[in-house]
């Protein structure tokens, strides 16, 4: 492997009495998706414990240590059995660790892949941890990792979130597809939501904003069951609104997140109507497929699929919503909105608002589909002063 780029981890694990001096008693955000950039077959936890960091106690996501917990299932707290280390589930019970789980420790370290969009919950974890750290006075370091969807913020696209819309797949004021590291991230709600809070970010080295995830040369690891391969992380700030209906995003195929679909959609005629708007860069073409889990599990799916040119596309988010006012402009009577039960919110209730972050969209697709073009989906998906909000955090150029 040839690649330059080098996460966080990889630094405190080359120079640990640097980064790390004199601390005893470390816990440890992570899970099987934390790779070192210099050997993606070695967990980072067992290279941190083979660089002598005193780890004690580990803190898992969504979806558990192993990464492979199935979409919104709650998560018990276990022993890793890698490193017989204690494992506190931060998705069940609790989204926020105990202030006894933290009470003896002298820092917290954060070191989890994300990928890029506001819903996906490795964020909203950091958000939690970052709270119960101000409120604990424990320092917290982020082991910072590339964003796979590149730094560039023109790419970067909303709805912002409402904080009415507050939920676990969006804790803050920040666009759908925001365009930061986690490490950025944390930079930015130090500032603006913990200001008591010990913050210390280890920057990646080789990566720039320009770089998307193929630029960096690394090989993908796949980050939860629905991510296993970056074209599904592409695809997901597109389609991850659907969740939210009664139509499959390909879970249970090869491909999720890149497909649309459901045995009652009317492929062809939903590409024609999307033909009237040219995206740049983004494609749909007729298909069927065959879940072989989730939504229509065992049905085939006439379905779309979408063609993304470039991980840079800009409008991503745009072009779902356009894909979505397709569908339901031309299925009114078999769409409709779906409520989607997991741990963080048991009734499954409001789910496309929590998704996009806005409660005045969804009446629209209800009352007027067919007046949604792309003077609207730019409107909703408008940034505002995002670019210079968060110039002062940003760590890579």
């Amino acid at each position: 492997m040839n690649s330059r780029v080098r996460f966080g981890v990889d630094s405190v694990c080359a120079s640990p009495s640097y980064w790390l001096p004199s601390a005893r008693q470390v816990g440890l955000v992570t899970n099987d998706a934390a790779r070192l950039a210099a050997d993606p077959t070695r967990l980072s936890r067992l290279a941190l414990l083979d660089a002598a960091i005193p780890l004690v106690r580990l803190f898992a996501p969504e979806h558990g240590l192993s990464s492979a917990a199935a979409d919104g299932t709650s998560v018990s707290d276990q022993t890793d059995p890698r490193t017989g280390l204690p494992v506190y589930s931060l998705y069940g019970e609790r989204v926020r660790p105990s202030t006894e789980s933290l009470r003896d420790l002298d820092v917290v370290l954060f070191d989890i892949p994300d990928v890029g969009a506001r819903f996906y919950t490795y964020s909203s974890t950091l958000y939690h941890m970052m709270a119960a750290c101000a409120e604990a006075h424990l320092p917290l370091i982020v082991l910072d990792r590339p964003n796979p969807l590149g730094g560039d913020l023109t790419n970067a696209e909303g709805p912002l979130l409402d904080p009415a819309c507050r939920s676990f797949v969006g804790e803050a004021v920040i666009p759908l597809r925001h365009q930061l590291t986690l490490g950025e991230l944390a930079r930015l709600w130090n500032r603006e939501r913990f200001p008591t809070a010990s913050l210390r970010v280890i920057p990646c080295e080789g990566w720039s904003r320009r770089m998307t995830w193929p630029d960096t040369g690394l090989p993908w690891v796949t980050t939860s069951p629905a991510m296993p391969t970056f074209a599904s992380v592409r695809g997901y700030p597109v389609t991850g609104i659907f969740e939210a209906t009664n139509l499959s995003v390909g879970r249970g195929t090869a491909r999720p997140f890149q497909l649309v679909g459901a045995p009652w959609l009317e492929s062809d005629r939903v590409v024609r109507r999307l033909a009237t708007w040219a995206m740049r860069g983004v494609e749909f073409a007729a298909t069927t497929f065959l879940p072989t889990s989730s939504r229509y599990q065992g049905e085939w799916c006439q379905g779309v699929e979408l063609r993304i040119a470039d991980a840079g596309t800009r409008h991503s988010v745009a072009a779902g919503m356009l894909l979505l006012a397709s569908i339901v402009g031309t299925h009114r009577e078999a769409f409709q909105w779906a409520t989607y039960p997991t741990a963080a919110n048991p009734t499954g209730e409001g789910h496309f608002e929590r998704l996009c972050g806005r409660r005045d969209i969804r009446p629209v697709f209800d009352a007027r589909p067919d007046t949604i073009d792309l003077d609207t989906v730019h409107e909703w998906t408008s940034t505002g002063d995002w670019t210079e909000r968060v110039q002062e955090v940003l760590l890579y150029r």
